[in-house]
C-alpha cells in the first residue's frame, strides 16, 4: 500500500476523508488529530457520478476499496486499496460507522441531517387489491414504528370503504388504535415519512396474458408514477419512496428519471435521490422459494442457507445455498418461484395476497425497523434487490462469499437492469 497525503473535515459532528482537497463552504478542514477524536459517522469521499446515490454503501473490510458496483454484493471480489488508511478508520468501518460518499448529488448533505422519528407517518397511495391487503398488515403490525397511514385513490369510495374498514380493527388491547388511519388528497401526499406508491393499471384479465404480465404493467405504471415523481420534485419530498406496484425494479428507475427532469427535460440530480427510493417485491420471491423449497429435503436448506436475488420477475435469481450451492437445484427453484404467479392465476384468481404482505406489509416494516429484509436499492445505474437493511437512510448491502457461477448469473441480471430505457415519451 501508497502512503498518501489525506485530507481531513468536520461538519456536524461527521468526519470526512478526501483523497483530493475540497472547497466546500460547508466543510471545515481539520488536522488529523481533530478529524479522529470525536465523530458519528465517518465518511470516505470517493469519485462518483450524479446518477450514483449519495451516500452510497456501508464500509466494510471487504469493500473499503471498491466503488458502487455489483461488486458489493459479494465478498469474495478483493480489490487492492492503494492507500493506508490509519488505524483509527479501519476502526470506525469495523465498528460500522463508516460509509462511502458521492458528493457529485448536490443535495449530497441533506443526508447527514435526516433522522427517524420514533414513529412514522405513512402515505399509501392506491386501494386495490393489493394496497388494500397491504394496508389491513401495516395497521395490524406497525404499531410500534406507525404514527398514521394516510390513504389515497381515485376512487372516493375505495377511501371510505377502508376509513371505515380499517379502522375498526383492533385487538381486544386496542394497541391496533395507535396507527392512526386518515383520509389525503393529492395536494397532500408528499407530506410524510414515507410515500408508497401501489397503484396498478393495466393488469391483464386472467386468461388474457399474452405477454409477460409485467411489462404489459410497465407501459400503464409508469405514466402513474412519473406523475407522482413530479409531485414529489415540486414539493420538494425529503422522505422515503417506495414502489411495491409491478415491475418494481423498472418502476424505481421511472421514479428517479422523471423527478429529476428540470423544465427543459434535462436531468439535473434535484429531485428525488437514488437512495430515497426503494422497490419491495422481491420479499414474496424470496416467500415463494421457501414454499417450493420447503417441500423438497434437497432444498429444505434455503431458509438458513439460501438467498434471492434480483427484480420480481425476469432476471430474478434464487440460489439454493450461499454455503452449498448446487447450479441445478437454484435453477429449479428460481423457475418454481417465477411461475408461482402463473400458478396462483390458474386457480382463477390473481395473485395479488402474499405479494402485498410479504413485499408490502412485512417487507416495509423490517425497513422502518432498520432489520434485514429483501427490498430493491440503487447500484451504480441499476435498481438492484438483494437482502440489505436501512438506518436513517444509510444503506447497508449484505456481502457473501458468492459462487462464481451465481456471480455470472447474477451480473447478467444487473446489466440488464442498468440498460434498461426508463423513458416512455
Amino acid at each position: 500500500m501508497m502512503t498518501k497525503k489525506l485530507f481531513y473535515y468536520k461538519y456536524n459532528n461527521n468526519t470526512f476523508i478526501s483523497e483530493e482537497p475540497l472547497s466546500l463552504d460547508l466543510l471545515e478542514e481539520r488536522d488529523e488529530a481533530v478529524a479522529s477524536s470525536s465523530f458519528e459517522n465517518l465518511f470516505l469521499v470517493k469519485n462518483s457520478s450524479l446518477d450514483e446515490n449519495r451516500i452510497f454503501y456501508k464500509l466494510n473490510e471487504s469493500n473499503i476499496a471498491k466503488d458502487e458496483s455489483l461488486g458489493l454484493i459479494n465478498s469474495n471480489i478483493q480489490v487492492t486499496n492503494q492507500i493506508a488508511y490509519p488505524e483509527w478508520v479501519l476502526k470506525a468501518v469495523k465498528a460500522g460507522n463508516a460509509y462511502a460518499l458521492n458528493m457529485s448529488n448536490p443535495l449530497w448533505f441533506e443526508l447527514l441531517h435526516k433522522k427517524n422519528p420514533n414513529k412514522l407517518t405513512l402515505t399509501l397511495s392506491g386501494l386495490g387489491d393489493v394496497g388494500g391487503t397491504l394496508l389491513l398488515g401495516l395497521r395490524l403490525l406497525g404499531h410500534d414504528c406507525i404514527e398514521k397511514i394516510k390513504i389515497f385513490d381515485l376512487g372516493e369510495d375505495k377511501i371510505q370503504r377502508w376509513l371505515y374498514e380499517c379502522g375498526q380493527i383492533t385487538s381486544p388491547s386496542f394497541q391496533e388504535m395507535n396507527v392512526k388511519i386518515e383520509k389525503c388528497t393529492e395536494d397532500d401526499l408528499f407530506n410524510c415519512d414515507m410515500f408508497i406508491f401501489c397503484v396498478s393499471v393495466g393488469v391483464p384479465k386472467i386468461g388474457d396474458e399474452k405477454e409477460d404480465v409485467r411489462m404489459v404493467q410497465y407501459r400503464g405504471n409508469a405514466k402513474v408514477i412519473s406523475h407522482y415523481a413530479k409531485l414529489a420534485r415540486k414539493s420538494n419530498f425529503k422522505g422515503y419512496f417506495a414502489v411495491v406496484s409491478d415491475p418494481v425494479d423498472h418502476l424505481c428507475k421511472a421514479a428517479l428519471y422523471y423527478s429529476n427532469l428540470d423544465e427543459d427535460g434535462n436531468f439535473d440530480g434535484k429531485g428525488l435521490a437514488p437512495d430515497q427510493i426503494t422497490g419491495f417485491g422481491l420479499g414474496v420471491m424470496n416467500a415463494r422459494a421457501a414454499f417450493y423449497a420447503s417441500q423438497d429435503e434437497k432444498t429444505s436448506n434455503y431458509m438458513t442457507e439460501g438467498r434471492a436475488y434480483g427484480p420480481h420477475g425476469e432476471g430474478l435469481f434464487i440460489a439454493n445455498s450461499i454455503e452449498n450451492y448446487d447450479e441445478d437445484l437454484s435453477q429449479e427453484l428460481t423457475f418454481k418461484t417465477k411461475t408461482a404467479n402463473l400458478a396462483v392465476r390458474e386457480t382463477g384468481f390473481k395473485p395479488f395476497i402474499a405479494p402485498a404482505l410479504s413485499s408490502g406489509s412485512l417487507s416495509l416494516l423490517a425497513y422502518i425497523r432498520g432489520e434485514w429484509h429483501y427490498s430493491t436499492n440503487f447500484v451504480n445505474g441499476a435498481f438492484f434487490g438483494c437482502r440489505n437493511r436501512n438506518s436513517n437512510g444509510l444503506l447497508e448491502l449484505e456481502s457473501l462469499p458468492l459462487n462464481d457461477e451465481l456471480y455470472t448469473n447474477l451480473k447478467k441480471t444487473y446489466n440488464s437492469l442498468r440498460e434498461f430505457n426508463p423513458n416512455i415519451d
